[in-house]
């Protein structure tokens, strides 16, 4: 994008939040989200001889392999009443408020991801030219 001149900020400020305005029928809770690998990692840890605690510490690691449908998440939040609209914005399931995201280091994440998929990126190239 165009900077502002050595070190200028380079990112339109100008945010236009999305507008979320249902599109279908509201989809059932259960279609919002893939938890397949979750139970089997949970299954797993369940059935290991290992500390108690340990245990608890893997079962709530496991949660991160649950596979979120963002579309559907997007259109449910459409027909959520405000307060349940309010919780999945506080989780980050949607972004309304881009300051609120900032606060709430989602865009933070975004960066650090984004930074992260360059490195990739950039490795498979290299594997390509070898």
């Amino acid at each position: 994008g165009e900077g502002g001149g050595e070190g200028g900020d380079r990112y339109e400020h100008k945010i236009v939040a999305p507008v979320y305005e249902p599109k279908g029928t509201e989809p059932p809770l259960d279609s919002l989200a893939d938890s397949t690998r979750t139970a089997e990692l949970i299954a797993a840890i369940d059935e290991a001889d290992i500390d108690p605690g340990v245990a608890a510490f893997l079962r709530r690691a496991a949660e991160r392999h649950t596979a979120f449908h963002f579309a559907r998440i997007a259109e449910f939040y459409c027909h959520a009443s405000p307060e349940v609209q309010a919780l999945m914005e506080d989780s980050g399931l949607v972004i309304i408020d881009f300051e609120a995201a900032v606060e709430n280091g989602f865009v933070h994440l975004t960066s650090r991801l984004g930074k992260l998929a360059d490195v990739e990126l950039e490795a498979a190239r290299r594997e390509a030219d070898a």
